[in-house]
């Protein structure tokens, strides 16, 4: 009898072992839905390099539950109705984690979609990854168990941002500028909140929202943000809404500080030039020489692709999908999922934490400043010469905003 219950533990643990190890070697397929064409293509195609370069550097023994990452990109040219059709697709093929982040309008579009998705096919969930889309009602009157949040939303960089800006007494006059979608107009409502709570001292002198992505001449723009007497100029801007709005700037004169959230993003270094040096900040959670493993990883991608890696999410979002499968102990997005909520990863910069209330990542943030590169910030995003040198950090709890998430859990 005592042999057969030794014999009968050996085959559970035997059992166990091969339960806790199931999912190693599995290919992970995941699809990211993005726009790969037109004025905010390049951003995307970038993008997409970096999840490829990372899928190898995170695969296999790159990530403690021993999975392998695959991961391709559709073309949703910005569109929330085409990347509805483009998440469909993805269905379709089998694939149970969707990627997105340019363009909050779309990210909303595909909460809703995924959610309504899981709630009708039970066992076939997917996961929704956002790496780049920050719209706060996200992780707030719109949250869903579903979706899980990589970048620090609007609320969180303003509450940086305007901490430094409240240390700095030549702001006196702010105009603020931004794309006319979900971004762009709580870009402005935060911009407003904070710097009433922090600097009432400062005016807004102007306030401007224009259509994302279809503005080639931003002169007209700028004109008004000089006879404004604006000192400062916030805005979310971002790709070729951002490098041309710098453009006009440098054209039209303009010499005052700019408050950005993507002044390092294609195309936008080119644009600054040597004419932004010190009067144009980011406030973003990584930048351009973050030291140890990242500068090797961001040097190695350079030289692969001619190309700047800057999505930090990028790394954070299979680091935290390994640990969680492995946790989990199967890549099934409804355990993955659970594995995910509070969840805590060494990052490169380090800990991270899926906030449990509202799947929002709490994270450190950095105001940086554009300027020359030199031996101690090298990096020269774009070949520019210039680079974002950091200024300040802000750790997890300084950045951290409340939720209003009632999260609905299956």
């Amino acid at each position: 009898m005592k042999i057969a219950f030794k014999l009968a533990a050996v085959a559970l643990a035997v059992l166990g072992s091969n339960v806790a190890m199931a999912q190693k070697g599995e290919t992970v397929k995941m699809v990211r839905i993005d726009p790969l064409t037109g004025l905010l293509g390049p951003v995307g195609v970038s993008q997409l390099k970096g999840y490829q370069f990372f899928a190898e550097k995170f695969s296999g023994a790159g990530n403690p539950a021993g999975v392998k990452f695959e991961i391709t990109g559709i073309d949703n040219k910005l569109s929330p109705t085409e990347s509805l059709n483009a998440l469909k697709a993805a269905i379709d093929q089998g694939v149970r984690y969707i990627v997105q982040g340019n363009g909050s309008s779309v990210a909303l579009a595909l909460t809703d979609a995924v959610t309504k998705h899981n709630e009708r096919n039970p066992g076939k969930e997917i996961i929704y990854l956002n790496d780049s889309a920050v719209d706060p009602d996200l992780t707030n009157g719109k949250c869903s168990y579903w979706h899980f949040r990589f970048d620090a939303d609007t609320s969180m960089k303003m509450e940086a941002m305007s901490s430094f800006m409240e240390s700095q007494k030549d702001i006196k006059k702010v105009y603020i500028l931004g794309q006319n979608y979900s971004h762009g107009v709580q870009v402005a409502k935060f911009t407003k909140e904070t710097l009433a709570r922090k600097r009432p001292d400062i005016q807004v002198v102007g306030e401007d929202l224009h259509p994302l992505a279809q503005t080639r001449d931003f002169a007209p723009y700028i004109a008004k943000i000089k006879a404004s007497g604006a000192d400062t100029v916030v805005t979310g801007n971002w790709g070729s809404d951002l490098s041309l709005l710098i453009k006009a700037a440098n054209e039209g004169g303009y010499t005052g500080k700019f408050f950005t959230y993507y002044a390092g993003v294609t195309g936008t270094p080119s644009a600054l030039g040597t004419n932004g040096a010190g009067r144009v900040y980011q406030i973003a959670y990584n930048h351009y020489n973050m030291g140890g493993q990242m500068d090797k990883w961001m040097n190695e991608f350079k030289q692969k692709y001619n190309d700047d890696f800057y999505t930090g999410s990028t790394i954070r979002i299979y680091q935290m999908l390994g640990a969680a499968m492995a946790k989990a102990k199967s890549t099934d997005p409804l355990k993955v999922a659970a594995a995910m909520e509070g969840l805590k990863v060494d990052s490169f910069n380090g800990e991270v934490e899926m906030r449990k209330a509202d799947h929002q990542l709490q994270q450190p943030l950095y105001i940086t400043v554009w300027q020359k590169a030199d031996k101690k910030y090298p990096y020269s995003p774009e070949n520019t010469g210039m680079t974002l040198a950091p200024l300040k950090e802000y750790p997890n709890y300084v950045s951290s905003t409340p939720t209003s998430c009632q999260m609905k859990r299956p």
